[in-house]
Parts: structure tokens; sequence; C-alpha cells
């Protein structure tokens, strides 16, 4: 499976990461038809590279912008070329909110989140001070508390009607700010996969994600009319994610869909059933030991990926059928013994590996160098690469 890798990376030195952009093409496809007709934001955090930012732009006809992580993420986009631009969470970092106000007197599209009045308070003050009117999209907590469980995250304070309500009239009496968007985001659907390594729980998720569904449809509806009758002129509803594509391309008060994992289809979403993505990108290790036959050591390879830790948050092999971790080792800061069944691997082979997150890996690298067929395609730059470091 690795041959067209060792042929193209033969002179590379390890690691390195990689990007199939064969792999990358076929997502690109998958996302369009499981979008349908809604606009996609692409969710810079699971890119962090320009040079593949840009690219899914063109080969995204229905492409509404980018959600971005933190205001100095947006001034750095913003100073590349990019422009549409939704700050997916709440900022309240003055320096470069002021910067990113800055580009918005001068023409520039920059949405940022709400949920608070706090959050209003900092963005109307500075809006006030530099004479610009500030849009905000209002982040409504779509999430499913079952009583005995709460299944979704625990983010937005608005979480009904009854705290939205209040919330808009604060937001109708504010001068200097124009609320032009609504985000219901489906964590619960679109994050989590619905066949985990427990069969039991795979089926007890199933069965949450489908009621959680007509729960989200019912809610998220009747709080975007909710907004409408203050804010009638909204330009956005935004909503999904990777993991929720087609469920809410279905939903008629969406108008975009948010997508950054299904691009590099990272380890977490072979855990999707309905999903069919390609292993689009990964990273590379030498491997340097062998203290017995069927033990190798790779040099490096202890990404691990951020959210409540368990296994599922070290990286995977992409070839797993032939390798797999020691379990009081793992995946290690400098170095990561591996237990080989069934493949004959010697000291200096490669082994390939694939995160368990999207973005995250490219915090590791500085470039990304990519594949297609056979051929090295050249390496594009991270946002590390870039001399950018933002969360």
């Amino acid at each position: 499976m690795t041959a067209r890798f060792e042929q193209a990376f033969y002179s590379l030195e390890r690691p390195f990461a990689w990007l199939d952009f064969d792999a990358l093409d076929q997502n690109i496809r998958t996302v369009q038809q499981a979008c349908g007709m809604k606009k996609i934001r692409i969710a810079t955090k699971s890119i962090r590279s320009v040079e593949v930012l840009r690219y899914l732009q063109q080969q995204l006809p229905n492409s509404q912008g980018f959600m971005t992580f933190t205001a100095a993420e947006t001034a750095f986009l913003l100073q590349q070329g990019f422009d549409d631009v939704l700050i997916g969470y709440p900022v309240m970092e003055e320096i470069a909110v002021r910067q990113l106000l800055q580009f918005v007197k001068e023409g520039k599209t920059v949405t940022f989140m709400v949920d608070r009045i706090e959050h209003v308070q900092f963005l109307a003050r500075l809006g006030t001070e530099l004479d610009v009117c500030v849009a905000v999209c209002i982040d409504i907590n779509v999430s499913n508390d079952f009583k005995f469980l709460y299944f979704g995250t625990k983010r937005s304070s608005l979480q009904s009607l009854a705290s939205l309500t209040p919330f808009l009239y604060y937001l109708k009496n504010q001068a200097c700010i124009e609320v032009v968007g609504v985000m219901g985001y489906e964590a619960q659907i679109a994050g989590v996969g619905n066949q985990p390594a427990s069969a039991v729980k795979g089926k007890f998720i199933g069965m949450m994600q489908k009621q959680a569904k007509k729960q989200v449809t019912q809610f998220r509806r009747l709080a975007v009319a909710h907004v409408k009758a203050f804010f009638p002129h909204l330009r956005f509803v935004n909503g999904g994610g990777s993991g929720s594509m087609s469920y809410t391309a279905k939903q008629k008060e969406v108008t975009e869909i948010t997508v950054g994992s299904a691009f590099y289809a990272p380890a977490l979403f072979d855990q999707f059933t309905h999903l069919q993505l390609e292993k689009a990108a990964g990273f590379a290790l030498r491997v340097t030991r062998q203290p017995e036959p069927t033990i190798v050591v790779c040099h490096g390879g202890g990404y691990i990926a951020s959210g409540a830790i368990a296994a599922d948050r070290l990286p995977v092999f992409y070839e797993p059928h032939y390798f797999s971790y020691l379990s009081l080792e793992g995946a290690g800061e400098v170095q990561t013994p591996v237990k080989v069944k069934g493949k004959q691997v010697q000291v200096g082979d490669t082994l390939y590996f694939r995160h368990a997150k999207a973005g995250e890996l490219c915090e590791r690298f500085q470039v990304l160098h990519a594949i297609r067929g056979n051929h090295y395609a050249g390496c594009l730059t991270t946002y590390r690469g870039d001399h950018q470091c933002f969360l």
C-alpha cells in the first residue's frame, strides 16, 4: 500500500508530513456530493496551511469563505489575501481585534462569534472607538440534555429560546453591532463517530444520534426563526461539520456547512460508518532500532491529538493490519516501539502514520510533502512553516 510513497518520498529526511493529492481530490468530490446545494465554509483549524486553503478554495465552486479559530490567525489570513472570514469562537484579545477592525474598515468581511453580553460589550466598545460596524454571528447551543446524559458540547450559553430572547433584545440596542449570522453546530453528530472500538458503545451512540437529530432539527429551526424575528436580514445560517454533512445538507434553515477534517480524513473519522473518505495526510517515521525480531523502534511519533485522553487520540498506522503499539509505551516523544506482524521491516525502513485529528499534524511540521500518482508533487508550507503559531 505504501510502495508509491516509498518511490515518491525516497530522498526525504524522516520524519516528514505527507499530503496525498489524489486522496485529497477524492475527498473534495465526496464533500461536494454530501453537501449538495449548500455553501461550504472551510474550517482553517483542520487545514493550517495557506497553500492548501487556496487549493481547496479553487477546487470548491460552492465555497463560502473560511471559519478561523483565533483573531491573530484571522489577521494573518487576511494579510495573505483571504476574505469572508467567520471566527468560529469568541475572541477577547484587544490588539488583534483592533487589527481586524482596521481590515473591516478597508473592506474585508470579518464576522465575530458571540453568545454572551460580555462578548458584545467588548466588540461594541472597540467598534465605537474605531467608528466601525462590527458584524457578529450568534452561536446557539444545539446540544442535547437527555437528563441521564448531556450529549454534545458545553460551550455556548444560549441553550434555549428563554436564554436567547434577552440576548437578542440586548443586541438590538447596540448601535455599532450588526447581527449577520447564526451558528448551530451539532457536534454530537458531526464530531462523534458511530463505530468506535466497542460495538456496544457504537450501538448506543447510533441510538443517541438518531434521537439527537430530531431535537437539533426542531430547536435550530425555532431558534433561527426567533433570531430572524429580531434581525430579518441574516446573511447566513451555519451548521454541520465533516461528520454530519449529509444530515445538515437536508436542513432547510442552514445555508452553509463548515467542513475541514473531511479533506485530510484523519483517523478519528474512520469511526463514521457513513463517510467514505480517503487517507489524505499523515507523517512518516524512520525505523532506527530492532530490539526483538517482531519489535522495531521508530524515531519520533508522539503526536497525540487533543480531546478526552483515550487510545483513539493516538496516531494510527497507514497499514494497521501489520502494526500495533506496545500497551505500556504507546507513541513516544522521541521514539516509538512498534509490534510487527506479517511484514518484514528492517532498520532504515519507513513507517507511515495518520494523525487522529486533522490540522494538529501541521503544528509539528513546517511543510507537507505532496504526492500525486506515484510522483513527488512538491511541498506546501504549514502555518508553522510560515513562522506562525496561534493555539
